[in-house]
């Protein structure tokens, strides 16, 4: 299957007072389709966030919005293009990966504290284009990322956040 080039399609979400930047990789092909970050219905990253700060977990772009500029989060993506195979949303799909700018982006907006992935794709493409940075890597919301159950992530995500 030949690959496709795709360039990322959503702006970040950050607001003025945004303390911590969570990168994912590149969205999905879901994602694409609902447009809007973490869309695949089976991925827990919202549902993670709302068990952490013990809310309802938002549904429509809206409430996301809210919920993040409520708890001072900015989202984005650690690719901004590549090429991948139609049909396919895995990381390991991704080739000819240009990062985003992220370093101009922590300029703009100082109040930005910590930058965390939720990928290992993501971890390497910051490690590599970005040596100032070290990210903070939460295990995956994928639906792929089974090895540990929602409450381990939930855990883990809230410890290396240092939330609440």
């Amino acid at each position: 299957m030949e690959n496709e080039k795709l360039i990322h399609p959503f702006k970040p979400i950050i607001f003025k007072d945004s303390k911590i930047l969570i990168l994912g990789t590149f969205p999905s092909i879901k994602s694409f389709e609902n447009n809007f970050y973490y869309s695949h219905p089976k991925n827990q990253f919202w549902k993670i966030l709302s068990l952490i700060f013990n809310e309802k977990e938002p549904k429509s772009i809206e409430e996301k919005i809210e919920f993040l500029k409520r708890h001072k989060i900015a989202l984005w993506d650690s690719i901004c293009e590549c090429k991948r195979s139609k049909g396919n949303s895995r990381d390991d799909n991704l080739t000819d990966i240009k990062p985003c700018p992220i370093e101009d982006f922590l300029k703009k907006y100082p109040n930005i504290k910590k930058v965390a992935v939720t990928s290992r794709l993501a971890e390497k493409v910051i490690k590599k284009h970005f040596k100032n940075l070290n990210p903070i890597y939460l295990p995956s919301p994928s639906p792929l990322n089974a090895r540990i159950n929602l409450q381990e992530k939930v855990k883990k995500w809230k410890k290396l956040l240092q939330l609440m």
